[in-house]
């Protein structure tokens, strides 16, 4: 109901149509400004784009816009001015493990480690039966 009601808005919006002698039909948006264009989808993209757009109720091109449109609101210092970016402060007092990175999820979840030190140097530890 509501993809049918939103293709109906979509329909309403186009201006004009003409066919030309090869058979191909063109729309002239009614929004000024718009511009039509083509792009190459993988199959994979393209299922990703169909399944958004049924989801949200709305057609692959306003989704595509709509994506565009959130990319292009985000602040210009997004990367030059976050705190979340900053380097950690140091803590003297912190003593963590050398194979924090590698074996986080034993640290973190109290799995078994899948990495040890074997002479200097870090291997994957064999799976346990």
């Amino acid at each position: 109901m509501k993809a049918k009601r939103k293709a109906e808005e979509a329909s309403a919006r186009i201006q004009e149509t003409a066919t030309v002698p090869d058979g191909l039909v063109i729309t002239t948006p009614a929004e000024p400004g718009m511009v039509r264009t083509q792009i190459y989808l993988t199959a994979r993209e393209h299922a990703f784009l169909q399944r958004q757009a049924a989801r949200c109720g709305e057609t692959m091109a306003s989704l595509i816009r709509r994506y565009i449109d959130e990319k292009m609101d985000l602040p210009e210092d997004l990367w030059t001015n976050n705190p979340l970016l900053e380097p950690p402060v140091h803590d003297p007092a912190f003593v963590g493990h050398e194979d924090d990175s590698i074996n986080l999820d034993h640290y973190l979840y109290g799995t078994p480690k899948r990495y040890k030190k074997v002479r200097g140097k870090w291997v994957p530890v064999a799976p346990q039966a």
